[in-house]
Parts: structure tokens; sequence; C-alpha cells
């Protein structure tokens, strides 16, 4: 079956959303729409829909028109077996003491490794980002100076990489929590996967915001690989969270952008401890 793409880009969230829920009406109708702010600076929105049959491209040009957006760029995508390429494109990521990999490379695990299996068909967070690559780099570093966590949590886990990597590496069971139900399950899954089904908890939560989460605060150990916006809007609860000379590894940081997220967490008296560069990502590890 065929699939085809239509994006656009403007200005501002309100206007990109009310482009969203106007596509959602044109025949035919599209399969899914989603809206998104570009992490390039610029301001801009990304609005994009997907379709099994050829969309209407004069019923576009005038959504876009009408909501002062970019004229749609109409695409159809090939027919792929996007798992098999993905497993057949994705290899192993070393990251300090962490090997990742999928079940296809399992033969390949090192034997002082910690491997962390995530399978191809989870591709975001299975540590072939830069972020989360960094992260697990960030929290080996600290391993080899001797620290390690008592109370650990993985805020916005998605694949729940960290949290298995700290539930493999700590003496004490693993919180997280996502605000996707979906990725509640597929952490969840991913733990069982690695054998730590009963060391990893994830709850469904933005943010903080779960009673089983503050009843377990403070905590020794913070992940939270988001993006900078929920990243600067998280720091007051964060530093609520955290017990004192507890550490915090953040990243989905733009480069430019990790000023900006230091600033915030300093106004929460956190300093920074490192600060490492993967490709166009910053990850921090700061102590409070």
């Amino acid at each position: 079956m065929p699939t085809f793409t239509a994006l656009t880009t403007l200005p501002g969230k309100d206007k990109a959303e009310a482009l969203g829920l106007a596509l959602e009406d044109i025949m035919p109708e599209p399969t899914g729409v989603g809206v998104f702010e570009l992490e390039d600076g610029s301001g801009l929105w990304e609005v994009g829909a997907y379709f099994t049959e050829s969309p209407d491209e004069v019923a576009l040009a005038l959504l876009a028109a009408a909501h002062g957006a970019q004229p749609f760029a109409v695409s159809e995508l090939p027919e792929t077996d996007w798992v098999a390429h993905v497993r057949r494109e994705l290899h192993p990521v070393a990251a300090g003491r962490f090997y990742l990999h999928g079940s296809h490379d399992a033969d390949t695990v090192p034997a002082t490794a910690t491997p962390l299996l995530i399978e191809a068909a989870m591709a975001f967070g299975t540590g072939h980002h830069g972020t989360t690559k960094g992260c697990l780099e960030a929290y080996d570093a600290l391993l080899s100076q001797g620290v390690v966590p008592e109370n650990a949590v993985d805020i916005g886990c998605g694949t729940a990489v960290l949290a298995i990597a700290a539930a493999k590496t700590s003496p004490n069971p693993v919180l997280a929590s996502d605000i996707d139900p979906v990725s509640v399950e597929v952490a969840l899954a991913n733990a069982a996967a690695n054998g730590v089904a009963g060391r990893v908890r994830c709850v469904e939560a933005a943010g903080f915001d779960h009673p089983d989460l503050a009843a377990k605060a403070p905590f020794d150990l913070v992940f939270a690989n988001i993006l900078k916006g929920p990243l600067i809007d998280l720091a007051p609860a964060m530093a609520a969270h955290v017990a004192p000379g507890g550490h915090v590894i953040l990243s989905g940081i733009l480069n430019e952008q990790a000023d900006e997220v230091i600033a915030a967490y300093a106004a929460q008296n956190m300093r920074v401890l490192t600060r490492s560069e993967i490709g166009e990502w910053t990850t921090l590890t700061l102590i409070a």
C-alpha cells in the first residue's frame, strides 16, 4: 500500500495547531497528522499528514494559503519493510561499559559489556541517536567515579534504555515515566526483554506529576532525555525532586541551546559537572 506525505512549515504554535486540526477534515482523510516545533531556533513549526491515497493538492494549497503556511510538499514514500531496513542499517553501539544492540546482533556482545537489548522496531531511543548515547556515556562516567545510584528515575523514558542501564548497574529498582501510554508499554516490554522486569517500574506521567514519583523522591539520579523547552520548564520540579548532592543527566539539547538550559538549572542551584557533544547534540551532567 503506498503512503503519501504532505509537509509544510509556518511560524507559531497556535497557527500550526489550527492547521493540523483543519488537515484532519480534508478528503481523502489523512491517516495521521503531526505538529512539531523545529528545534533549530527558527521559531517555525512543521505540520505534516500521511495518506494512503494521493491527497488533494488543491485542497492542501488552499489550506496552506488560509493559514499563512508554506505550500505543502507532497511526496510518495516507497513501499519498504522499515523494520528490516533499520535492522540492516543500525549497528550495535558501545557507550562506555554499555553495549546496545538488537537481537540480530546478540552474538557480538563483548564478554565484559553490560548489554542493552532494544529491537530495531523501536529505533528512537535505541542509542543510535546522539542524545541517548550521550546519556549512557555520562552515566558510565559517574559509575567509573564510584557514583552508584540508590534511587534513580528516568523522566520521559521512551524505550527505557536509560532506566534499564540503571537497573543493571544499581542496587535498587528504578522508576521511569513517560507522558505517552504507548511508551510506557514499550518500556515495560523492553525491561522484560532485558531481564529486569521486576527492577524497572514505568508510570504514565508528565514530568514528575505522579504520586509514585512524589513518594519515591528525592532521587539521587535523574535522567531526562527530552527537549530544550520541556527541560527548562522542568527545572523547578527537578530541583524539588533531586536529593542534595544528587546527579542529573540531561539531553535532547541542541549544542546552541545548551547555555540556555544550563542557565535555567543554575537558577535552581544546580551546577554543571560535565558537558559533552555528539554531533549536534549536547549532554549535561549536573549536581544538585
